[in-house]
């Protein structure tokens, strides 16, 4: 997977985080089967820049852990048949990550457990929702949930 990471917090992400972030979301698209052709960004932000976008985009005035905005929908549309050889070639951009690295550190002492693994947490969580995944409904909910704690078990990042 093509993956994009950018830093906007103040003090900087350390280099474990930033391998912590790539490894995990390679280890997840291969779990999803994804082309290696796939892109995505993360961005590591401080609470008030999340805060500001998630007032500006869902009309939300406080700060959150994670957002997720999907570059494609997945809607309805008729499907476009063609040569898998070359779907594999072509690029799929997934969308972008914004996750507070504030949250982060509060969840995680809130939780009980490191703050790598409530990262490790909000990253496939997002990754998820821009694999179209969500948990609205309770049979949604259920199947989200089962792959994310599967995913980040898999991995070695258990509570």
């Amino acid at each position: 997977m093509d993956l994009t990471i950018y830093d906007q917090t103040t003090d900087g992400i350390s280099e474990e985080q930033r391998e912590l972030i790539n490894k995990l979301l390679q280890f997840a698209a291969n779990k999803l089967g994804l082309a290696d052709s796939t892109e995505m960004s993360v961005t590591l932000m401080n609470n008030p820049a999340i805060k500001k976008l998630n007032a500006e985009y869902r009309n939300v005035d406080r700060a959150t852990d994670v957002l997720s905005f999907a570059a494609e929908e997945n809607g309805d549309e008729t499907p476009i048949i063609m040569d898998p050889e070359l779907a594999a070639e072509l690029s799929v951009n997934l969308g972008d990550l914004f996750i507070s690295v504030d949250k982060v550190a509060e969840q995680a002492k809130f939780l009980g457990h490191s703050t790598e693994r409530e990262l490790g947490f909000l990253v496939v969580h997002g990754f998820l929702h821009l694999n179209g995944y969500d948990h609205v409904q309770p049979e949604d909910e259920k199947k989200m949930f089962s792959l994310q704690r599967e995913i980040l078990d898999e991995y070695g990042l258990q509570r």
